[in-house]
């Protein structure tokens, strides 16, 4: 009632639209748009909020704020590091069995006799993997002259005469029969992102934000940095199921932290940098993983950073949006005057005085209200179908790389490198075409990518030698620039797709409410994944109609919601769910606005 009375008056207050154009004989302000009934409405809205006017007293930009940015860089950096560090950990290697049991015969062999006696031969020349000869009582000179006929299976375990990197592959002995052990490894690290999206999404909007920082920290620091003195297999891929946890748990606890402290482009900006981070991340844990020799080492050097992170318990803030609505007043005003007294500025007394309690109605909000809330539950189906259209062509676009044969060290170093400019460009995209423009324009871009990626072979089949030299030239020729065409392409398409990462992770944090934002991203990151876990699935049926379909289909589907999504840029935060809920309230706006004339 008393937005309407204010309204009323403002109406009221200015000359009617009549008289200002009655010489033009201009039309009745009946017809006056919708636009500008909601310019109002949010105009009211802005001014009604009251912790926006004291954040706007402590500073936008503030040494408080640059300081949290900050904060957010080295695990962002360190997330990357140990969420993509697999990659380098299952490198192909030779295994050879070990015979070491004729060394009893003559302990004077070297290790290429003791090849070149106990292990059988291919047509080609080279020796077998995985198999041996049996054991046998003679001495050398009988086995130099009868040689050894009877083959078995490995039992002694295996050697790596070839190998000069330590990897899981020689530590473990994951070969001849345990090939698989790469595919359970990443698929337990997936159901670490989803069961970590889950329950950190759940935890932070119920602990709040800053003790889910500081445990996901905590699990990263023992899980991560201890990956490096597991003794099993079995404990690795535990350590990497509780790693890929922490990494979600940061991402969901921080991504809240930072949209309720900062405001405008700011808010943006940091959302980017910290993305930038990430990428960086990856071109470290590959330089690492290019000059060490042994895959613990690499754990122990690239986990230290994560250690002076401890400090994060006395310097990272509790959001005051959260506190508020948590119905934590006084902790809210105490964090607010800290940092306002960081920033050298004073909050007068006067409006601290005007933050009021959330209500019973907005202290109840749980999970249920994604399905009960009408529009909420709109809402979360368009986002998490955009969120599903990203994970399958993002997913799909690192398995086609992998497909065209890079080296395994420049297949992570370019698209880690070309991901940072990629998400700087959201910079200018977002300051001439907002938040859903640039949504938009990237995703459709990364699409036709994935697509073309999809549909153009990288190379041509082997011609038979009677087709002619100069004939089979041209055509190795025409291949190795076809092949060449495809990596451009797939590359460009992960450029945009990176942009599009970044750009949605700004927009779905600004779209959900406080009280239930974290819940609602960790929802659309459980999203994310599944749909990278689906455009896996099906790649590795070996049809290649199914990729194409499911990619081309789930971007169709999201580039004709995304155009539904209300824009956010340069618009207050929703604490509520009647914040996001505006059907009524326009109605009745519209209703005092016919009135009112």
């Amino acid at each position: 009632m008393a937005k309407k009375k204010s309204f009323k008056i403002e109406l009221t207050s200015h000359p009617h639209p009549r008289n200002l154009h009655q010489q033009d004989g201009a039309e009745s302000p009946r017809c006056c748009s919708l636009d500008m009934l909601l310019q109002r409405l949010r105009a009211i809205d802005a001014q009604d909020d009251k912790l926006a006017n004291i954040m706007d007293v402590v500073g936008e930009f503030g040494t408080f704020q640059r300081r949290l940015v900050a904060l957010s860089f080295i695990p962002n950096f360190l997330s990357s590091f140990f969420m993509f560090a697999d990659i380098f950990m299952f490198a192909p290697q030779k295994p050879y069995c070990n015979t070491s049991w004729i060394l009893a015969v003559d302990r004077n062999l070297s290790e290429a006799e003791q090849m070149n006696l106990t292990l059988p031969r291919a047509p080609n020349g080279s020796f077998l993997t995985c198999l041996m000869y049996v054991p046998v009582d003679w001495d050398l000179d009988s086995i130099i002259q009868f040689d050894l006929n009877h083959t078995d299976s490995c039992q002694n375990g295996w050697i790596y005469p070839e190998s000069k990197r330590r990897s899981l592959i020689n530590e473990f002995d994951l070969v001849c029969g345990n090939e698989t052990s790469n595919e359970i490894a990443y698929t337990v690290f997936l159901a670490g992102l989803l069961t970590g999206a889950v329950i950190f999404g759940f935890i932070t909007d119920k602990l709040g934000r800053y003790p889910t920082i500081l445990l996901s920290l905590l699990e990263l620091a023992i899980f991560g940095f201890g990956t490096a003195f597991v003794s099993s297999f079995n404990q690795y891929i535990f350590f990497r199921f509780c790693v890929s946890q922490a990494v979600m748990g940061y991402t969901i606890g921080s991504s809240a932290l930072l949209t309720e402290w900062l405001m405008g482009m700011h808010r943006a900006h940091a959302f980017i940098l910290g993305h930038c981070f990430f990428s960086m991340g990856v071109v470290f844990l590959t330089g690492l993983a290019y000059s060490l020799p042994h895959w613990r080492l690499m754990f122990l050097v690239g986990g230290t950073p994560v250690f002076p992170l401890i400090c994060y318990i006395w310097i990272l803030p509790e959001s005051p949006r959260w506190l508020i609505m948590k119905g934590k007043l006084e902790e809210a005003k105490q964090m607010l005057c800290y940092a306002a007294a960081v920033n050298k500025k004073t909050i007068p007394l006067s409006l601290l005085d005007k933050l009021q309690l959330p209500g019973k109605k907005v202290a109840s909000a749980s999970i249920l209200d994604f399905y009960s809330n009408r529009y909420l539950r709109k809402l979360t189906l368009v986002m998490c179908s955009i969120w599903f259209a990203i994970g399958c062509n993002y997913y799909t676009l690192g398995f086609k790389i992998k497909e065209l044969g890079m080296d395994i060290y420049l297949s992570q170093v370019i698209p880690g490198m070309m991901e940072v400019p990629a998400r700087l460009c959201c910079i200018f995209l977002l300051e001439q075409f907002k938040r859903r423009g640039t949504l938009i324009m990237t995703l459709f871009q990364g699409a036709i990518m994935c697509f073309l990626s999809l549909m153009l072979p990288s190379g041509l089949p082997r011609l038979p030698q009677r087709e002619g030299g100069r004939r089979l030239r041209w055509l190795h020729c025409l291949a190795t620039e076809l092949k060449s065409l495809v990596i451009l392409i797939t590359l460009l398409g992960e450029f945009n797709l990176a942009a599009s990462i970044t750009m949605f992770y700004i927009y779905t944090s600004e779209l959900l409410p406080t009280i239930i934002r974290a819940t609602g991203l960790g929802l659309v990151s459980l999203i994310w994944v599944a749909g990278g876990i689906f455009s896996v699935t099906l790649i590795h049926q070996n049809i290649d109609i199914l990729p194409i379909i499911l990619c081309s289909l789930s971007a169709s589907v999201a580039l004709f919601y995304c155009s539904n999504l209300p824009e956010k840029q340069d618009q207050p935060l929703p604490d509520t769910l009647e914040h996001i809920t505006p059907q009524s309230r326009e109605t009745d706006m519209q209703t005092v606005f016919t009135n009112g004339l």
